[in-house]
């Protein structure tokens, strides 16, 4: 059996058509508000203190038409116990699902009616709020409120249009401290903040352009400066399948770099799944004629020399062997980079049976360092199999392996229909393991807290005439200024193509300057690590318009805006440290005060037998460092010049 796939380098966009490549996006981008979607607690404050912590176990429930969801009916099997770490300043009797919700917050509602305007969706007249099961517990809840607000838009890419299937806006869930075994402990700061879900279609056949329209996307919300920036404010889950696959939803990318290789190995894992699936149909193994035994064989691994093993014994854990029929030569093939079929399994009991201890099964394809000729044999004796199964060790808890067991057999049942629905966790490595199943229709239900709410005509009307131009639009002005791609592409990510516009619009700024101070001077306060996202635009604005007013040279902006940034501020966005250094920044010094200096020097005998280069680069400094953002360096160095010609001249 060959199970060759190209190298990700060497992959073409033909090789993506002839495996039948789709992808699509789920674009998730904070808001940036002051409060959370349905409650009054303040958006955006994190912090790992908390005061107290809350157990909760999640059950599933029926949908309002009788139905379980699929999800729902998995988590229910993991057992989990779910902490909740609160704090009194970011959390409410709304947020742990005591209170009603209030009504949702009009500032998030406009920004997200602003995004929608962007993506060109047809826009609701009502929005009815619904309601999304999440039984990992992540929203203590059980659900997220969610509502549509358009439908039907699309974002230019090259030379056609990706369409836009819906934009939503939703609260955030929490976030994640740990989850080992049984239980799950997290943080609720971010729980409740509103974000919206941009949905694309599938209309994204390679990795590389998965990637650019989702760098579309993120820049389109960016344009509106009024969405949050950092790690974790933007979010993606990408859905891939490919011929004769079935959609996958890598959830939760947290940067848009790491796309393409997660796409390329879930399209290598669904190519790889389906010709064992071909080859299980060669071996006679269909899903009626799948067969597996669960054998007892603790005894017989006593005295096995493998460590997890021995280990499980020690602490009085009993051993499964599961036999898989047929499966022989199966669970070593590599279905990923680095990653083979085993994992599919190992997965599985991690999630479900909630083994988290790696490694936390080992089977009969793999190397016999792992335990001995004679282990095998056996343990092939004792679960009665011959040399074409495939056997499975899983040790633990009595009701975790049990778990395991069925586990290990619901995804080699699996196997034999070819790429299961999953939803899948995207890993640093580029490659992705299995999360929980794809959640179905039945996870959604309308919301009987909240009345429909009327999206008015002149509330869209109002938004529209305050749009700021489409990235694309932005991207071929700033082409015809000169600025190079890593400044356009810096402005959009920090958020600062609307300052940069304001500063050349309103001001008069040389756009060339203007990028070296919001491109290459906030990168180097960032390396300083500066908190450079504490000065809002209009601080920054205050900043340049002293500079237009002739307050201080070039050279004093970024000696203002170094000082705002080092000065310790409780309260970002105020802007008062910036209106605190600019009130204490000395006036412009004169041309008489800077030729009065340059006597001093000239007169005070630095210059006595030196060259006058030398002399020149002396006082040259010196009178940086005292005019230093009071005049222009070039204005210091011709009065400078002009009077040592006027000393040599003897004049």
């Amino acid at each position: 059996m060959n199970l060759f796939f190209k190298p990700f380098d060497d992959m073409t966009p033909e090789d993506y058509a002839d495996i039948g490549l789709m992808c699509g996006l789920e674009v998730h981008q904070q808001l940036l508000t002051k409060r959370k979607l349905f409650c009054h607690c303040p958006a955006g404050r994190y912090s790992s203190a908390y005061d107290a912590e809350i157990l909760r176990q999640m059950r599933p429930t029926l949908s309002e038409l009788g139905e379980y969801d699929g999800t729902a009916l998995m988590e229910k099997k993991t057992r989990k116990n779910i902490y909740y770490r609160i704090h009194r300043d970011t959390v409410c009797t709304y947020d742990i699902d005591d209170t009603p919700p209030f009504f949702p917050d009009d500032q998030a509602i406009d920004i997200a009616l602003e995004v929608a305007l962007l993506l060109n969706l047809n826009m609701v007249g009502e929005m009815h709020i619904a309601r999304k099961q999440y039984l990992d517990g992540s929203i203590p809840a059980g659900f997220q409120r969610t509502a549509i607000l358009g439908v039907s838009g699309w974002i230019p890419y090259k030379d056609r249009r990706i369409g836009i299937r819906q934009l939503s806006i939703e609260e955030d869930s929490c976030r994640e401290v740990t989850d080992v075994g049984h239980e799950r402990v997290l943080l609720t700061d971010r729980l409740g903040m509103p974000l919206v879900e941009t949905v694309t279609e599938p209309e994204m056949y390679t990795p590389r352009a998965t990637a650019e329209v989702c760098q579309i996307i993120r820049m389109l919300c960016r344009a509106t400066g009024k969405v949050r920036t950092g790690y974790g404010a933007g979010r993606q889950d990408v859905n891939v399948s490919v011929r004769g696959g079935t959609r996958i939803e890598i959830k939760g990318v947290p940067q848009i770099k790491r796309i393409p290789l997660l796409v390329y190995n879930e399209a290598r894992r669904q190519w790889s799944l389906l010709q064992i699936r071909d080859e299980l149909k060669r071996r006679g193994i269909t899903t009626d004629t799948f067969s597996w035994t669960a054998t007892d064989v603790t005894r017989n691994v006593r005295k096995t020399h493998f460590p997890p093993i021995r280990d499980a014994l020690g602490h009085g854990q009993r051993v499964q062997c599961v036999v898989l029929r047929g499966f022989a030569g199966l669970l070593n093939l590599e279905i990923q980079e680095y990653t083979t079929f085993g994992k599919e399994f190992s997965d599985r009991v991690r999630v479900i049976a909630c083994l988290t201890r790696q490694p936390n099964i080992v089977h009969s394809d793999t190397a016999s360092e792992l335990l001995s000729v004679r282990d095998w044999k056996e343990l092939r004796r004792r679960a009665k199999s011959g040399d074409q199964d495939a056997l499975v060790l899983v040790w633990g808890d009595e009701a975790d392996v049990r778990t395991a067991c069925e586990e290990i057999a619901v995804r080699a049942r699996e196997a034999t229909l070819g790429v299961p629905s999953d939803t899948r966790q995207a890993l640093k490595d580029g490659t992705n393991g299995f999360e929980r199943v794809l959640p179905g229709a039945e996870r959604m239900y309308p919301d009987t807290d909240l009345p429909p709410m009327n999206i008015a005509p002149q509330r869209l009307d109002r938004i529209a005439a305050l749009l700021p131009p489409k990235p694309w639009d932005r991207e071929k002005r700033y082409r015809k200024l000169g600025l190079s791609d890593h400044a356009i592409h810096v402005l959009f990510r920090r958020n600062r193509a609307t300052l940069f516009e304001r500063l050349m619009d309103e001001l008069g700024i040389d756009p060339g300057f203007a990028t070296r101070i919001l491109v290459e001077q906030f990168t180097a306060f960032s390396r300083e690590g500066l908190p450079i996202y504490s000065l809002c635009d209009d601080d920054v604005f205050e900043v340049f318009k002293a500079l237009a007013a002739g307050d201080f040279s070039q050279e004093g902006v970024t000696i203002v805006l170094g000082r705002a940034l080092r000065t310790p501020i409780d309260i970002a966005f105020d802007g008062s440290h910036v209106a605190a250094e600019l009130n204490e920044f000395p006036p412009p010094a004169t041309v008489d005060e800077l030729d009065t200096r340059i006597q001093a020097h000239l007169s005070n005998g630095e210059a006595a037998g030196k060259p006058a280069s030398k002399t020149h680069r002396i006082i040259m400094g010196r009178l940086m460092a005292e005019f230093r953002g009071r005049l222009h360096g070039t204005l210091i160095a011709e009065r400078l010049r002009d009077s040592q010609l006027k000393v040599a001249e003897g004049t």
